[in-house]
């Protein structure tokens, strides 16, 4: 295949890229926008074996390697992917992008080594930086899939001195970085590669709660970033046009995330080394809640006008998503309103709860984000939340210092009734308690989501 062919082909395959980010931006196209993207992705991974021309062509000596490599990742990506649970997904994702940084960066390492002297200054410094962001990308990720799998704690860790411990550690990587820019070296390049990888430890260490899905988009920019640099290394188009694609579309997501907790992306990364010790309360005091039976909430829903669903992480981990879809379409029956509000950074990744609704075939003209939801709760009889905590948690209005202050929440206590399905009292990610949860208007539905809300269906259908 020719260089002209190559190209054009790889061009059809960076089109199908920008499509499938088209796609993707909506939930009703989400589905065809991924398959355009696989599709192209396809084609640009197949497009490799068959171009023999060039300086970067395949060396085809080692094609038993690289297909047995190919091979290995199919049989451990693809059961992967399908069997994963959807609480497991985000971890997943954070895992897979972490890998993907990686590899990046030793593909760099290899066609620097490769070229050695004959690398030009424009290569090593694109290696330098491929590096550097590849590998705050892989640990950091690692860090933030150990997070999430709760193999570590999910509370911001701090330690004395951290932050001057984090300047030494990017003075360091700055140094490396000249070191092997000025004399080269695989010294230099391991040494750059560990302190990369340190900073990405320490990079995400200090994020916790309903922080890390915003450092898991980031870290999915920095990945990115990553492969497009190694594009350059490896003058390859394509690469450089999926790196950059997917860098722009992660920063973008990480700036709207930001802006969705309510604070600036500095704060959110490195906001737990200012933050203020909260004062423990000394009193022991059990405070009364009024909790309710699943006929109890049916007997309310049922008289309702207006009910809006605010779905969170507990639904996913009661897997309730096709029980919900069905209550809501027994009250839709009963000429009720329902709407599913939906918060920006609900769940553990971005889209979470989207994905979650979807997978039930929950009607796209339900979901509402939380600008548009918000002014109807007033007018609400009664919001049902499912496994949210932090997303509706007053405190981040009225507690200044606590972790969630200044992050925009779903006014759910504007609603007439709320009903809290919980499996216990126990606090949500952030770690804070709920003042909701005690208000005389709230009611508190205890148990697995999947088994009441059946229960709730099945009351609903006698009323």
């Amino acid at each position: 295949m020719n260089r002209n062919l190559y190209d054009l082909i790889g061009l059809a395959a960076a089109v199908c890229f920008i499509l499938a980010l088209k796609g993707l931006s909506h939930p009703k196209t989400a589905r065809r926008g991924n398959l355009i993207g696989a599709f192209g992705a396809t084609v640009a991974t197949i497009l490799v074996f068959f171009f023999t021309g060039g300086v970067h062509a395949l060396p085809l000596h080692h094609l038993g390697l690289i297909l047995g490599a190919i091979a290995i990742g199919l049989l451990v990506g693809v059961p992967a992917a399908r069997k994963v649970q959807m609480t497991a997904m985000p971890q997943l994702v954070a895992l897979f992008n972490g890998v993907g940084g990686g590899a990046a960066a030793l593909v760099a390492i290899v066609e620097y080594l490769k070229l050695g002297s004959d690398a030009t200054s424009a290569e090593v410094i694109a290696t330098v930086f491929t590096v550097i962001v590849g590998s705050v990308s892989f640990s950091g990720s690692c860090i933030t899939f150990a997070k999430l799998q709760e193999l570590m704690t999910t509370r911001p860790v701090v330690f004395p001195g951290g932050r001057f411990v984090i300047a030494a550690n990017v003075a360091g990587v700055f140094a490396a970085a000249g070191w092997v820019i000025n004399s080269g070296g695989n010294t230099s390049l391991a040494v750059l590669g560990g302190l990369s990888l340190l900073f990405g430890i320490l990079f995400v260490l200090p994020v916790g709660g309903a922080d890390v899905p915003i450092v898991i988009s980031l870290l999915n920019a920095f990945t990115g970033l990553t492969v497009a640099a190694s594009g350059y290394v490896l003058q390859t188009t394509l690469l450089i046009v999926a790196g950059t694609l997917v860098g722009a579309s992660g920063t973008i997501l990480t700036r709207l995330m930001a802006d969705a907790m309510g604070r600036s992306l500095f704060s959110t990364l490195f906001g737990a080394f200012t933050a203020k010790p909260q004062a423990a309360s000394d009193s022991q005091e059990v405070r009364p809640v009024k909790s309710g039976s699943p006929e109890d909430v049916a007997i309310l829903l049922n008289y309702a006008r207006r009910v809006v669903i605010v779905p969170g992480f507990g639904l996913a981990v009661a897997q309730a998503q096709h029980t919900v879809r069905e209550m809501a379409d027994v009250l839709a029956a009963k000429g009720i309103d329902v709407a599913y509000g939906i918060h920006p950074v609900a769940g553990r990744m971005p889209g979470h709860m989207n994905v979650l609704l979807a997978e039930a075939n929950v009607p796209y003209e339900q979901l509402a984000e939380m600008e548009e939801v918000n002014p109807t709760f007033s007018q609400t009889d009664v919001a049902l939340v499912i496994g949210a905590n932090d997303v509706v948690n007053p405190a981040a209005k009225n507690t200044p210092g606590c972790p969630i202050y200044g992050m925009p929440i779903l006014e759910v206590a504007e609603a007439a009734n709320v009903i809290f399905l919980k499996r216990s009292m126990r606090p949500g990610f952030a770690g804070i308690e709920n003042e909701l949860l005690y208000d005389p208007k709230t009611t508190l539905l205890f148990g697995d989501a999947k088994e009441t809300l059946t229960k709730v269906v099945s009351a609903l259908k006698n009323l």
